[in-house]
């Protein structure tokens, strides 16, 4: 596995590989680093899918709407170098805030046809102006014919596709399903911030969905899918920000739900803070 920290010097290993083999793929997993193996299945299922796969390991300042926020993310460069190259990544791209955004230039503007007003746009502003920001420099940059991103950013996920498709970038998007602890948590980089005691709490998060998913198949309502999700999640001692059923395509809360349709969830747990999702269908 190569490590590559220049963009010159990655442009030209990579057109070192499409010269000589222009029928192969390249696949891309963007990252933040603080892997987990949520993250190594977004690789898994890029070998599979692709021939050459890049790793990108980039903390975005531009998308944390809160400065302490930033500065404790977890950052695990070394252990996460090996867990890519023990799992066969074939080139792994760590850029500097400066090769990323030359001369501090991150002026940037995009219309969301209101996808990023709602969920986790509501109550992080200019989250997703700064996450599209990032993901097209870097698209530009690695050219990929492939991009793999995990589901349990159900919103960022459907905001890049669009994003893709608004700026015209031949790039397929695939979306991988969320990994779970054996308790049921949501693999996430934020677990790390989390005490033995929290992780246990935290669990709340997904048996709360997955609450609401089972009042569904039994022909349950959505007031019903409301009150018992919201009677199970006040069991707990967690903050909660929101818990919205909405539609997989708009995101925005629906009166009927449908097997189109996803429960999404964010909370506190101490300090930290988590979401989750489930699709209905």
């Amino acid at each position: 596995m190569k490590i590559i920290k220049d963009i010159k010097q990655l442009k030209d290993e990579l057109s070192i590989f499409k010269n000589d083999n222009p029928q192969l793929k390249v696949g891309f997993v963007p990252t933040m680093g603080a892997l987990h193996n949520g993250h190594l299945s977004l690789i898994e299922q890029a070998k599979n899918q692709t021939d050459f796969v890049v790793c990108s390991i980039f903390v975005n300042p531009t998308q944390f709407n809160d400065k302490s926020d930033l500065e404790k993310y977890p950052r695990t460069i070394e252990a996460d170098v090996e867990l890519l190259k023990a799992n066969g990544c074939d080139l792994v791209f760590i850029p500097s805030v400066d090769d990323v955004y030359p001369n501090n230039n991150t002026e940037y503007s995009i219309n969301l046809n209101g996808l990023d007003e709602v969920l986790e746009g509501k109550y992080r502003p200019g989250h997703f102006n700064g996450v599209c920001m990032v993901v097209e420099r870097l698209f530009n940059i690695v050219e990929p014919d492939t991009a793999f991103f995990g589901i349990k950013d159900f919103q960022q996920v459907a905001i890049i596709k669009y994003m893709t498709k608004l700026r015209d970038l031949d790039i397929e998007i695939i979306a991988c399903p969320i990994k779970r602890e054996s308790s049921g948590l949501a693999m996430s980089s934020r677990n790390m911030l989390l005490s033995d005691q929290e992780k246990i709490e935290a669990t709340i998060l997904s048996k709360t969905i997955f609450k609401g998913k089972e009042v569904f198949e039994n022909g349950g309502s959505l007031k019903e899918m409301y009150e018992q999700m919201h009677q199970l999640f006040n069991t707990s001692n967690l903050e909660l920000e929101y818990l919205e059923i909405v539609d997989n395509n708009t995101l925005k809360k629906v009166d009927v739900p449908t097997k189109n349709c996803s429960i999404c969830i964010a909370a506190y747990c101490g300090n930290v803070r988590l979401i989750d999702n489930c699709q209905l269908g």
